[in-house]
């Protein structure tokens, strides 16, 4: 058997068992080429997922990001969850991802507001991601409102930055008490944070 039958048995073996692991995913769950990492070559890994794109069974969400399609409930295909794509993009580039205190207060119940644009707080530079035609937009955030990012007690850490000392009145620390368990309430008062944050919350 010569140099480049080997070759093609390898590529054919690679496209092989990425399809039968594609098939087990989520359908609409985004998620990153380099978790085929381990199945082969970058180059085997990238033809045996463009392959895959081809012939429909996954779609390109982003760069380097891809999902099994799913049926939407008014269109053809269903988009993927903003939140989980963007989470996948800041894992790819190590990076964690905190959801921004308009978003927070609005899980709170505090308001009814949507930012036009989505924006999320980051511990990387700020910058904008255009997923197709849509803007995404990332800010940095300092390493205390990036405190247990991407948790029911992030989101109310971002909640509380977001109001402020002024408008943190105590109907709205009495619903951010009421949406956290009492074990991730335990885990908001032991962060770090500033004075007039304790003292609303305590």
């Amino acid at each position: 058997m010569n140099a480049k039958m080997l070759s093609t048995d390898f590529a054919q073996s690679v496209s092989a068992r990425i399809a039968q692991r594609v098939k087990r995913l989520p359908k609409g769950q985004p998620f990153s080429i380099s978790r085929f990492t381990g199945f082969g070559t970058k180059n085997a890994v990238s033809k045996a997922i463009a392959r895959l794109v081809n012939r429909g069974e996954l779609e390109r969400v982003y760069r380097g990001i891809y999902m099994r399609p799913k049926p939407g409930l008014y269109v053809a295909r269903a988009r993927p969850n903003l939140w989980e794509l963007i989470s996948v993009i800041a894992r790819q580039k190590h990076l964690s991802l905190q959801i921004h205190g308009a978003n927070a207060v609005r899980r709170f119940g505090l308001s009814t507001q949507m930012p036009l644009i989505p924006i999320y707080y980051t511990n990387g530079a700020s910058r904008s991601l255009f997923i197709g035609k849509a803007e995404v937009r990332l800010i940095h955030a300092g390493p205390i409102a990036m405190q247990h990012a991407g948790t029911e007690v992030g989101v109310a850490i971002s909640a509380l930055y977001y109001l402020g000392k002024d408008g943190a009145t105590p109907e709205c620390i009495a619903a951010i008490r009421k949406g956290l368990s009492p074990e991730d309430l335990l885990r908001l008062i032991a962060c770090e944070m500033p004075k007039w944050m304790r003292m609303a919350l305590e």
